[in-house]
């Protein structure tokens, strides 16, 4: 294991559309809320050092959406990281919450600008860096939902345009409309279901954002866990080779573990220094799940 100053810079960089060189473990702020993604988290003070640890660990890319909390999570990015020196803010728009682990898809170009200039609002900036479409709502044309947000781009309101959740087939659609940098699917080791998305980010050269990377669980479990058989004696918990495995998947991988505890971050976010064998990344990717 590489130990470094920052740690998470050890995980190596991708540069997201061209010009924003970010380290690739960043940080996933969904976990910074209430049960059900509902509310203000249990211990708000915990939260806000959370996020000044990742940053002090070299975490420069942090994953937000206007729906965490709603709002919630926004702004305690804002109350422990403005004004975000050297640290890239992504947030999400497209998705109405009516109430604690309810999501609505909600693509309606107007609603979708709402929810943009509110983000700059509650993140405190006059341009969002990357903003994702969080869902693609099958009630609006594709072209009229990535459309909003180019339109906002050349505004000068957003710097580049992400998707999240999408096939292959939105993924080159909305290509057609403005340059897509990013992707955000769920991935991991017992849901590999987004594997074409990722060899279409791959091929082209766009960030590939894993969510719930690491089951939220099953590959963290240090007994009985599929990982932790496999490698006890490795001097690794579950968690760090489950995330050591995605860096070494692919080059354009950006893994976003969250938590909301200062403990469980320094244990994240040390595994951008494992370094996988050949023999130890084929046995993970091996294991039937």
């Amino acid at each position: 294991m590489t130990e470094t100053a920052t740690p998470a810079a050890a995980a190596g960089t991708i540069a997201i559309g061209g010009d924003l060189s970010v380290n690739r473990l960043g940080f996933g702020s969904m976990r910074l809320t209430g049960k059900g993604i509902w509310g203000p988290p249990a211990d708000h003070d915990e939260c806000i050092r959370v996020l000044r640890r990742a940053v002090e660990l070299g975490v420069d890319f942090i994953d937000t959406a206007d729906s965490y909390g709603p709002y919630v999570a926004e702004e305690l990015i804002r109350e422990a990281l403005h004004p975000y020196d050297g640290v890239v803010i992504a947030t999400k728009a497209g998705l109405l919450r009516t109430g604690p682990d309810e999501w609505v898809p909600l693509g309606n170009p107007s609603y979708l600008r709402q929810e943009v200039e509110m983000s700059l609002r509650r993140l405190g900036v006059e341009r969002i860096d990357l903003l994702q479409l969080h869902r693609v709502d099958p009630n609006y044309p594709l072209a009229d939902q990535v459309g909003e947000l180019a339109t906002m781009k050349d505004e000068g309101k957003i710097r580049h345009v992400g998707l999240s959740e999408v096939s292959v087939e939105q993924l080159r659609a909305a290509q057609e409309v403005t340059p897509i940098v990013s992707v955000q699917n769920l991935f991991n080791l017992t849901n590999r279901s987004a594997e074409p998305v990722l060899n279409e980010a791959e091929a082209t050269g766009i960030a590939f954002i894993p969510w719930f990377p690491l089951a939220a669980g099953p590959l963290a479990a240090t007994e009985g866990g599929p990982l932790s058989s496999l490698f006890a004696d490795h001097d690794a918990t579950p968690s760090q080779l489950a995330l050591a495995w995605l860096l070494r998947r692919s080059p354009v991988m950006l893994p976003i573990p969250g938590t909301s505890r200062v403990d469980h971050l320094e244990v994240n976010v040390a595994a951008a220094g494992i370094e996988l064998t050949d023999a130890e990344f084929e046995a993970i990717d091996n294991l039937t799940l």
